[in-house]
């Protein structure tokens, strides 16, 4: 088996060992169970947002994001002169629901307080970055493996 490598200036070639051995990849086993992929998370806002009308607004929902939902504002007038509005425009495409507002976007979430802003950039990281709010973990005096949950139910919890 050969193995080739670019390099700046010319393409380098190296002979794999004989005793690597390449394994097949195995397909799924059709009795093992298919883990659904889970795209939306629900969330309970710190503080809240507080509509036009007085409405305080809580529970909410956010999607996974996609390469577009974080390519697009990139593009936004608002992002170009302010980089650390992008976090406001990404927000405002992957929240879903947030109590009973009619849609969320960008305005709304540039009027939410800053510590609900924080709690929404930090669940953001967590939900995109494994896909859920666990992780797991060893302790280390007795090496026993465990989950623990990293999205608490206020703001600093976990």
């Amino acid at each position: 088996m050969r193995r080739t490598a670019a390099r700046a200036g010319g393409t380098a070639t190296a002979e794999a060992p004989a005793s690597e051995p390449v394994a097949p990849v195995a397909p799924p086993s059709p009795t093992s169970p298919v883990t659904a992929l889970r795209t939306e998370f629900s969330f309970e806002l710190p503080r809240g947002y507080l509509d036009e009308s007085g409405t305080l607004h809580r529970a909410g929902t956010m999607r996974l994001s996609t390469a577009r939902d974080e390519l697009v504002p990139l593009r936004d007038i608002r992002v170009q002169e302010n980089p650390a509005y992008l976090s406001v425009v990404l927000l405002g495409r992957v929240i879903t629901r947030l109590g009973t507002l009619p849609s969320v976007h960008d305005g709304v979430v540039e009027n939410m307080f800053a510590s609900d802003l924080a709690f929404l950039q930090d669940f953001y990281r967590q939900i995109n970055a494994e896909g859920h709010t666990r992780a797991a973990v060893s302790c280390p005096h007795c090496s026993e493996s465990f989950e623990v949950e990293l999205a608490g139910s206020r703001l600093g919890e976990s």
